[in-house]
């Protein structure tokens, strides 16, 4: 496929950015990694943390201090804990291979739906197990 030379001499491929010639900082890479793990665009990543699709860039290529409270929604958004999200070892590790349970396929439709159907689900569960615990 040959591009056509755009009028000032660019080629479309140039002009849709330049690659990044220095590797993500750690904490940029699992976040990239897991937002991807989820099915989440940089836009979808971006609108369930209230903020631009030009930030999750930075935080995915450049930071190397993400502030407390980002990394702290973006834990709860992606539904991991910090340690995991910071790259500590986890315990997930020792799972056992093998296909998603029927349970762990529904909580990753839940963490898919908006967050008002999110906060439904949660507070009926929240019902649920009370009155079990009762």
């Amino acid at each position: 496929m040959t591009l056509a030379p755009h009028p000032l001499g660019y080629t479309a491929a140039l002009m849709a950015g330049r690659p990044t010639t220095k590797q993500a900082p750690p904490f940029g890479e699992r976040l990239a990694a897991l937002r991807k793990e989820r099915g989440f665009s940089q836009e979808e990543l971006a609108r369930r943390l209230d903020t631009t699709r030009a930030n999750i860039a930075y935080y995915e290529r450049k930071a190397c201090n993400p502030t407390l409270d980002f990394i702290n929604r973006c834990a709860e958004v992606l539904g991991v804990s910090l340690p995991e999200l910071l790259g500590a070892p986890t315990g997930a590790s020792a799972r056992k291979p093998g296909p998603a349970s029927r349970f762990e396929r529904q909580i990753e439709q839940l963490r898919r739906l908006p967050r008002s159907q999110q906060k439904f689900v949660s507070k009926f569960l929240d019902t649920v197990l009370q009155q079990t615990a009762d």
